[in-house]
């Protein structure tokens, strides 16, 4: 059996939130409540790809469905005079109308502004992602990209493993970088962990990045 963890979930309850949050007494409807959250969460995901998502968390009642969009781009996904949220809303519902639900929540999007973007692992993942599909060298790419990361003040480590047939090599294969400490099995320490994939001509890139901020103490 391996002992490879998710971070994220490694940590919950203990630093970490959860990404879904209901409130909601009525447990016969765990199986909608479940369905309307990955099909929304799958469906902005594809959508605003490009437009650096750090993460989309659900916060939900029997009525009102709240999709959280944190981003460090808010401004293309808001749109001029809020047009841009008004489209996804309308997108999201006619998503869910698809489902033939019982009865359909009422959706009400929030965009959040990532204030340090190189900090953020989904964020920096994406960017890489980015690179690879404009076809730049892999290795200076991640070079690049380690130094971006630990030039914030916030970050103590951080470590970029790409896999695939980099550089168009007839063979694929795994690389790595690492700068600082990334303890992994600390649970009281501040791992941001993103997966991401690169889409080139001759098959997709995996992209894994972990960044460390250093432990978490309570007051």
């Amino acid at each position: 059996m391996t002992h490879n963890v998710h971070p994220y979930a490694h940590r919950l309850g203990i630093i970490r939130d959860w990404r879904s949050r209901w409130f909601s007494a009525d447990k016969k409807n765990y199986r909608e409540f479940l369905k309307v959250d990955t099909i929304a969460r799958e469906f902005l995901t594809k959508k605003l790809r490009g437009m650096y998502i750090s993460s989309i968390e659900t916060e939900r009642d029997e009525k009102i469905l709240r999709l959280i969009i944190k981003t460090s781009r808010p401004g293309i996904v808001i749109g001029r005079n809020g047009e841009g949220t008004a489209r996804l809303k309308a997108e999201v519902d006619k998503e869910l109308k698809r489902l033939k639900l019982e009865e359909a929540p009422t959706v009400k999007i929030d965009i959040e502004e990532v204030r340090s973007p190189e900090s953020n692992a989904a964020i920096v993942a994406q960017m890489i992602a980015e690179a690879l599909e404009k076809r730049m060298p892999f290795r200076r790419i991640l070079k690049q990209t380690v130094e971006k990361v630990m030039a914030n003040r916030d970050v103590e480590g951080v470590k970029i493993a790409v896999s695939g047939r980099l550089g168009g090599a007839d063979m694929s294969r795994r690389e790595q970088i690492k700068r600082g400490r990334v303890p992994l099995q600390t649970f009281r320490a501040d791992i941001d962990f993103a997966k991401e994939s690169a889409y080139l001509p001759y098959g997709a890139i995996g992209i894994k990045v972990w960044i460390y901020k250093g432990d978490i103490f309570e007051d």
